[in-house]
Order: structure tokens, then C-alpha cells, then sequence
């Protein structure tokens, strides 16, 4: 059974209050605010019983409303990295903001991580609403989004709808990053990943996919069989994993697959993500410098968490053997992903 309650947490000025959503299960508590649909908290069990929260973020709202990193929050309308922020619909090119290097990235300057989403009591959990605009951020049509929160148990699940007036890319994510050892950790590197991908997408410098679907075997990026993330990150080019592994190729049918298992040895903790996405992105906080002052006033530094954002394939609006992203009008866009936390 999951208790779920909810209370103002504060105020957006010109924007509106922003409320926090407690979802409690006998072995998770999950807190969920209403600004970007932000997972705040994951409190999971280790094997020493105790109770740790496992997600970045901050102990006000200031923190949030002025993050850049896009702690714990859902991102959109398109997750990840558009090329130079451009591409064509309809035969009709469309021109967006860039904010990472020469590429759009997450949304745009305010995408969804922004907005105040409205909140409704679910069965065990909450939903989110958004409606975002005919030309929100540079992007067509009218997009009503909605993005639901259910604790069953050990299992935390988002499930993801949208709807669109006009044919528009759409790919939804949440952002959150984790550290199963809990709040002040320095890093991840005694962590453990698999990762069910016989592929992964290779990057350009500006890490926007080359276009080439790249078998994982005889790489680092193989990590079908459970690795430790220090000692593998020594052999990963570029400061870190922030890559698409290929849970499923284009033209597969819509299916949940298993996509990947942390565990933290030390603490016993164990995430195992499932998804009906065809990729997630395994990124390793490698852009945290230490500036960012989290919960408790820890420092989040490079290396300090993990992200799993299951999602499309990078750039896929621009890169036509990639798995469709685009949205049409009468369609209904939904994808599930499971998060379950257990212990060794």
C-alpha cells in the first residue's frame, strides 16, 4: 500500500507555488515536486537497514528554480542534443535556441524542467500536467503533456503521455542523478553498471551521434556483463560515459525491456531501470565541477552520480535511420520506465 500526501513547498515568483508530493511505500519514499515534475528525493533501504536518499538536489526551492543541470527533473519537449539546434518538418525548418556549444540541448533556454506542472492524486502516485504552447522554445504545435508518478513496493514508475496540435520531434525523460551510497559521497567510482546494449552511438566532439550504430563488443562501452565504473572509466575517451546504448532497433515493437542494473557494493543498494525507450543514456555526471552546493551543503563534483535517462536516440529528428521521434496530430506518444530499488 502507498501513502501519498502533498504540501506547499514554496513560491515561483510571477510563475506560481510550487507544491512537494510524498509517495511511501514500506521500502521507498519518493518526493516529487510540482516545478519540472522533479523527483526531490528517493529514500531506499541498505543492508544495514537504514533509510538514504540516492538523488541530487537541493534543499530549497531556489536551488531549483535557478539549477542549470537539470537535477532530478523532467526535460522536453526533446531530451538531449539537436545539431545546431536545427531540422526540418513538413519541409519547413525550424530554428531553436541553441544552449550547449553550437547544439540545442534538453528543451531549449526554458524547457520543461521549468515550468510548474499541474498535480492530481493518482492511484499510488501522482500526475503532472504541461501544456506547452504552439511555438514554445522555437517548436511547432500545441504539445499537452502529462507524466504520472506510482510507487508499487520497491518500484518507482513514469509513465509519459503527449498529444500535439502539429507534427513536432517529442522525446521525454527524467534527469535524475544517483548515488547509491546516499548524500555526500565524492563519487561512483566503487559502483557496479550493466547494460542490456549490444550498441551504442558513437559522438562527435560536440557529442552529437555520428550517425553510426556501433557494436558494444571489444569497447569500453561493453557493459553487458557488471563492470566497475572507476576502473572503466579509465579506458572511456572524453572525460566520461555520456552516450545512447541501443536497448532496440528501429522498427522493433513497443515492448519494456530490461535496460540496466547498478549496485553499490558497500551499501547493498541495486537499481535496476526497464523501459519501453529504445535507448538510455548512461551519463556520469561528468560537467558537475564542484560549484553546484547541493543537499546538506555537500559539493557535487565530477563523477558524483550517474544519470539513466531512458529516451529516443540523440538527434534523431536529424538522423533518418534512428528511430522516429516525431509526434502527429491524433497520435498518443507514451513511454513507461521503471526504477526499482533493492538490495544485496
Amino acid at each position: 500500500m502507498t501513502q501519498v500526501s502533498h504540501q506547499q513547498w514554496g513560491e515561483v515568483p510571477g510563475q506560481g507555488t510550487v507544491d512537494l508530493w510524498v509517495l511511501q511505500s514500506s521500502q521507498v519514499r519518493v518526493e516529487i515536486l510540482t516545478l519540472g515534475a522533479i523527483i526531490r528525493s528517493v529514500y531506499s533501504r541498505g543492508k544495514d537497514d537504514l533509510m538514504e536518499d540516492v538523488v541530487l538536489g537541493y534543499d530549497d526551492l531556489e536551488g531549483y528554480v535557478t539549477d542549470k543541470r537539470y537535477l532530478g527533473a523532467v526535460v522536453g519537449r526533446v531530451a538531449n542534443r539537436i545539431a545546431k539546434g536545427r531540422f526540418v518538418v513538413e519541409e519547413k525548418e525550424y530554428q531553436l535556441d541553441i544552449n550547449n556549444g553550437p547544439n540545442a540541448l534538453h528543451g531549449g533556454l526554458r524547457g520543461f524542467n521549468k515550468a510548474i506542472w499541474l498535480a492530481t492524486a493518482v492511484e499510488g502516485g501522482v500526475q503532472l500536467t504541461h501544456t506547452s504552447p504552439d511555438g514554445d522554445q522555437g517548436y511547432p504545435g500545441e504539445v499537452r503533456v502529462s507524466v504520472s508518478y506510482t510507487l508499487q513496493g520497491e518500484t518507482l514508475t513514469a509513465e509519459y503521455h503527449a498529444r500535439s496540435t502539429r507534427t513536432t520531434p517529442i522525446n521525454l525523460t527524467n534527469h535524475s542523478y544517483f548515488n547509491l551510497a546516499g548524500q555526500g559521497a565524492a563519487d561512483i567510482y566503487d559502483h557496479e553498471v550493466s547494460i542490456d546494449a549490444q550498441s551504442y552511438l558513437p559522438v562527435d566532439n560536440t557529442s552529437i551521434p555520428t550517425g553510426e550504430v556501433r557494436a558494444v563488443e571489444s569497447t569500453p562501452f561493453d557493459l553487458r556483463k557488471q563492470v566497475l565504473i572507476g576502473s572503466q572509466l579509465k579506458d572511456v575517451p572524453g572525460p566520461g560515459f555520456d552516450h545512447n546504448f541501443c536497448l532496440s532497433l528501429p522498427g522493433d515493437p513497443w515492448a519494456v525491456r530490461s535496460a540496466t542494473r547498478v549496485c553499490h557494493p558497500a551499501s547493498g543498494r541495486v537499481l535496476e531501470v526497464s523501459t519501453s525507450q529504445p535507448g538510455v543514456q548512461f551519463y556520469t555526471a561528468n560537467f558537475l565541477d564542484g560549484s553546484i552546493k547541493g543537499k546538506g551543503n555537500f559539493r557535487y563534483g565530477k563523477h558524483s552520480a550517474f544519470c539513466l535517462e531512458t529516451q529516443n536516440w540523440p538527434d534523431a529528428i536529424n538522423q533518418a535511420s534512428f528511430p522516429d521521434c516525431l509526434l502527429r496530430p491524433g497520435e498518443d506518444y507514451r513511454h513507461v520506465t521503471h526504477f526499482t530499488f533493492t538490495t544485496v
